[in-house]
C-alpha cells in the first residue's frame, strides 16, 4: 500500500468544542472511530458569549464538526423540545459545519450505558437510592434509571434553580418542566448552569441529598459544584472528568466512577465532543437520528468507562 492509499485508508477529522466553561479545562486528544483519525480539541471562553461566538465564526468550515459546551441547545419538556435564546443565537454564526450540543447522545448513549451497566453485572440498579442532580437535559438517563427499578430523585429544582424541592417522579419533573423550561430558555444560560469561573466554585448545597444516595448522577460540573467534601463509598455516573476531577473523587471516598463517554488520554471529554466526533467520521453535515446514533454507538463498541477508585 503506497502513502497515498493508506491517507485515504485512515480519514483525518478535526472536531472542536467551544464551551462557555473554564479555559482551565481546556484539552485536546484524539481518537479512533471506524477508519476515522479524530483531533479533538476543547476551548473554553470563561463564559464570555462575544469570544464564543468569534471562535465559532472562526471554525466554521474548518472544523469537520463543533461542539457547544457548557450550555444546552434545547431543554425538553413532556413532548416538547425548547431552544435556550442565547444558544441560539450562537448557531447563527455557523453556517456550514454541523453544531452539536451533545443531546443527541445524551438521549441515546446514555440510556444504553444504564442498560450496558446493568446488563453486564456492574450496578444492580434495583432499590438503588439515585440522585440525578439535573434531569431535564438527561431525560435518556433519566427514564433509564426508572426503567432499571432504581429510587430516583431528581435535583432540578434544588441545583438549577436553587430551592429546595425534590421530585421523584417523571410525572412530576414533567409537569415542573412544562411550566419553567418555557421561561428558563429565555434567560441567559449562566442563571441555571455554571459558566466561567462559576465552574470552580464550591457550594455544597443540600448535602444531605448526596449523602442518603447510593449513586450520584448527571452533569459533573453540578456534582463537583455541589457535593460535600465525603462522599464515602459512592458510585458517581458523569463525564466531563479531568485527572485534577478524578484525584478530587478518589480524595472524597468514592468507590467507583463511570464516565458515560470513554476515558481518552487521562480525561472524559463531554457528551458534545463525542457526539461532534461521531458526526465527523460518519460524515454527514447534521445532527444524527437516534437510530443512527445507536447505530454508531454499536458499530464502534462506545461503552462507559469504569473504574475503582479505592
Amino acid at each position: 500500500m503506497n502513502q497515498n492509499e493508506a491517507q485515504e485508508t485512515k480519514k483525518e477529522k478535526y472536531v472542536i468544542s467551544i464551551s462557555l466553561g473554564s479555559s482551565k479545562r481546556d484539552a485536546r486528544g484524539f481518537m479512533l472511530l471506524g477508519d476515522a483519525h479524530i483531533i479533538l480539541e476543547r476551548r473554553g471562553t470563561d463564559g464570555d458569549m462575544r469570544k464564543a461566538e468569534e471562535l465559532l465564526r472562526y471554525y466554521d468550515g474548518k472544523a469537520d464538526a463543533i461542539g457547544l459546551g457548557g450550555t444546552d441547545l434545547y431543554l425538553v419538556a413532556g413532548d416538547r423540545r425548547y431552544i435556550f435564546a442565547e444558544s441560539a443565537k450562537l448557531l447563527q454564526q455557523v453556517k456550514n459545519t454541523p453544531v452539536l450540543d451533545g443531546s443527541g447522545l445524551k438521549n441515546t448513549l446514555e440510556r444504553m450505558a444504564i442498560r450496558y451497566l446493568s446488563d453486564n453485572g456492574f450496578i444492580d440498579f434495583s432499590d438503588k437510592k439515585v440522585l440525578l442532580v439535573c434531569a431535564v437535559d438527561r431525560f435518556g438517563m433519566a427514564e433509564a434509571l426508572v426503567q432499571k427499578k432504581s429510587d430516583v430523585m431528581f435535583g432540578d429544582m434544588i441545583y438549577g434553580l436553587g430551592m429546595n424541592i425534590p421530585i421523584y417522579s417523571l410525572n412530576a419533573l414533567n409537569r415542573w418542566a412544562s411550566v419553567l423550561v418555557p421561561v428558563i430558555t429565555k434567560l441567559p444560560v449562566k442563571w441555571m448552569y455554571p459558566t466561567g469561573e462559576k465552574q470552580d466554585e464550591h457550594v455544597v448545597r443540600h448535602p444531605e441529598y448526596f449523602l442518603k444516595s447510593d449513586i450520584i448522577a448527571g452533569d459533573f460540573l453540578l456534582i463537583k459544584r455541589f457535593m460535600p467534601s465525603r462522599l464515602d463509598g459512592k458510585i458517581i455516573i458523569t463525564n466531563t472528568v479531568t485527572h485534577e476531577d478524578r484525584e478530587r473523587l478518589k480524595a472524597a471516598g468514592i468507590k467507583m466512577l463511570i464516565t458515560t463517554t470513554p476515558c481518552l488520554q487521562g480525561r472524559s471529554f463531554g457528551t458534545n465532543v463525542l457526539e461532534a466526533a461521531i458526526v465527523a467520521a460518519y460524515g454527514k453535515s447534521r445532527a444524527l437520528r437516534p437510530d443512527e446514533y445507536e447505530e454508531c454507538i454499536t458499530k464502534y463498541d462506545i461503552v462507559p468507562s469504569i473504574e475503582y477508585l479505592q
